[in-house]
């Protein structure tokens, strides 16, 4: 067997376990900058992908479906149990008010998805803080009582006090994610809750492109993998690292011969 064709073998099958493991989802490259991906990709904030998730979150509201996430409708329960015990836990601590802080929250996915498990809480704000377009679409079609829209952190805080800020599936598709990080911490939020956020193995962060298939929405965008030692550091200066998880949404894969793996944390500022 030649050189090529084994050095083709592990690619090929690395490449299948990822479109398998992940539906179709799939990264490639090591970029060294975010700018150097992002001109190979489409972008998140298309017109288009906006059209389809909005309207997957109309069907949502017309009772079409329980729920969407990235467009994709979900006409059956499925919950995010770790993250309902967490959120329950909080509201326990502060008898019975909750208001959470979702940051890259779309249209309010999470909380839809699992709302069921909240009519227990007796005070409860859902505080979604996102790109304009869909916040201006969110304050005009889905707000409630209870589900609110915000451009900014500093929106949210003016008008709430957060008891959880959450950070899910989001800090990988920040340009500048420290920076992001810094300003998350300022806030001071007692809870922080980062949910299925990429790592890669290794001792530096990686860069790639994710792929989105045709089926959900067809996109590309930059993602980070983060190196999981500095990442929690980031955060360890002023919050304790209360638990860690892995992902049971996104399944590990392979970047070249590094995995990338998803994780979850619970982190809560010192006293």
């Amino acid at each position: 067997m030649s050189y090529l064709l084994k050095s083709l073998i592990p690619t090929f099958l690395q490449q299948t376990y990822n479109k398998i493991r992940n539906k179709g989802v799939q990264w490639h490259g090591n970029y060294p900058t975010w700018q150097a991906a992002a001109q190979r990709c489409d972008g998140y904030d298309s017109d288009a992908i906006f059209e389809k998730v909005k309207n997957a979150a109309l069907a949502v509201k017309a009772g079409k479906a329980l729920y969407e996430r990235d467009s994709v409708l979900f006409h059956e329960p499925s919950y995010s149990w770790e993250l309902i015990a967490n959120l329950l836990k909080i509201a326990q601590e502060n008898d019975g008010k909750l208001c959470v802080l979702d940051f890259g929250g779309a249209f309010g996915s999470s909380y839809f998805q699992n709302k069921k498990y909240f009519e227990s809480v007796k005070d409860l704000t859902w505080c979604v803080v996102e790109q304009a377009h869909f916040v201006d679409f969110g304050k005009k079609e889905l707000a409630t009582d209870q589900l609110k829209f915000y451009h900014t952190i500093k929106e949210v805080t003016q008008n709430h006090q957060p008891d959880v800020l959450l950070l899910l599936s989001v800090l990988q598709y920040l340009e500048n994610p420290s920076d992001w990080i810094s300003q998350f911490l300022a806030t001071n939020i007692s809870n922080i809750l980062v949910d299925r956020t990429a790592f890669v193995e290794g001792a530096k962060d990686r860069i790639t492109i994710q792929q989105i298939p045709a089926s959900i929405y067809k996109a590309s965008y930059p993602a980070w993998f983060f190196n999981e030692t500095s990442f929690i550091k980031k955060f360890t200066d002023r919050y304790d690292l209360v638990a860690q998880s892995d992902s049971d949404v996104t399944k590990p894969i392979f970047l070249g011969l590094k995995k990338g793996y998803w994780q979850n944390f619970v982190f809560k500022v010192k006293q």
